[in-house]
């Protein structure tokens, strides 16, 4: 009975995770979508209402809604004209207080993390966390600056040690590089190593390094 209980749990557990994740997503599109639809009611004439309140109920629309909006949003802002308007409106939400503390630091993270000549999340390692001896997969981040690089001294990496099963959740660490180990993995190898809790093993990608005494496994030359 054990046996056949389990099978069925590993059978039905990623189907409904999978559920799950979707639901949110799809419960967060929606109430963005609301909050338009709401913003819109506000702006156009009350004869319009009845017809904009029709639209909450058409399944599937928030999602082509907001895809088509960020869409529309990246081919404007990649123009010449969409980066001056962009630059513009930034200055104006930096000079609101405190709105100019939260959208700034905001922005600060989502362009370090979404740039593409960035360095944040672009390498998995392993480092030793909690204590010694016991190691775990992080992310590198970048490297520690200002006040904390003078303080810290010799070179450090910023890591970020996510939990598990939730990722999404975890530890911001400043480690000295030389205890950084690198890892020949992708992110999204030690993303799927994390959730699982070590269960879903990335294949090697390359042959282990011999240890200190033991001959090289595949000699060259």
């Amino acid at each position: 009975m054990k046996k056949y209980l389990l099978a069925g749990l590993l059978a039905w557990a990623p189907i409904g995770i999978t559920l799950w994740v979707l639901t949110w997503l799809l419960g967060s599109m929606d109430s963005l979508f609301a909050l338009l639809l709401g913003a819109t009611q506000a702006v156009l004439p009350p004869t319009t209402h009845a017809a904009i309140e029709g639209l909450r109920h058409v399944p599937g629309l928030s999602v082509i809604v907001l895809a088509t909006l960020l869409l529309l949003t990246g081919m404007f802002v990649t123009n010449v004209v969409g980066q001056w308007v962009a630059r513009q409106w930034n200055k104006v939400l930096r000079n609101i207080p405190i709105v100019k503390s939260i959208y700034s630091s905001v922005k600060q993270v989502s362009d370090t993390l979404f740039s593409s000549n960035g360095n944040a999340f672009r390498e998995a390692v392993l480092v030793q966390y909690p204590r010694a001896g016991a190691w775990t997969v992080a992310f590198v981040t970048g490297k520690p600056g200002g006040e904390v690089a003078r303080h810290l001294g010799t070179e450090h990496l910023s890591l970020y040690v996510p939990t598990t099963p939730n990722p999404t959740s975890g530890f911001f660490l400043m480690v000295p590089r030389a205890d950084v180990v690198p890892l020949d993995m992708s992110v999204d190898q030690a993303l799927k190593y994390i959730i699982s809790m070590g269960v879903v093993v990335p294949p090697p990608t390359s042959p282990p390094p011999a240890r200190p005494g033991e001959a090289d496994p595949n000699p060259r030359g």
